[in-house]
């Protein structure tokens, strides 16, 4: 079993940043691919990017390439989600996730979701 905990929502003026933070507990938090999604009033839950177990494989989603940037440190069991020139339409709850391979990630074959975190952006 692994647990997921996010934290660092908010509110945000456009423009600005945030940083959300995925606390994983588990004896094997570390050997999953991790991710975040996000799900705005009356849309469905999207993609928005992930990295595979050991770090170096990254994917994002093509509305927020070149302003997230996600990491991971396997050590602290933690996921980042660097938010930088936020835009109204990132707007959402956001929700850290976890899958056996980042292909499955990024297809939604997740074994494991957090509660979700509200991101509100201001324009």
């Amino acid at each position: 079993q692994v647990q997921l905990v996010e934290s660092g929502g908010g509110l945000v003026q456009a423009g600005g940043s945030l940083r959300l933070s995925c606390a994983a507990s588990g004896r094997t938090a570390s050997n999953y691919a991790m991710g975040w999604f996000r799900q705005a009033p009356g849309k469905e839950r999207e993609f928005v990017c992930g990295i595979s177990w050991s770090g170096p494989v990254r994917y994002y989603a093509d509305a927020v390439k070149g302003r997230f940037t996600i990491s991971r440190d396997n050590a602290k069991n933690t996921v980042y989600l660097q938010m930088n020139t936020a835009k109204p339409e990132d707007t959402a709850v956001y929700y850290c996730a976890a899958a056996r391979t980042i292909v499955a990630l990024k297809a939604g074959a997740i074994e494991y979701w957090g509660q979700g975190t509200q991101v509100t952006v201001s324009s």
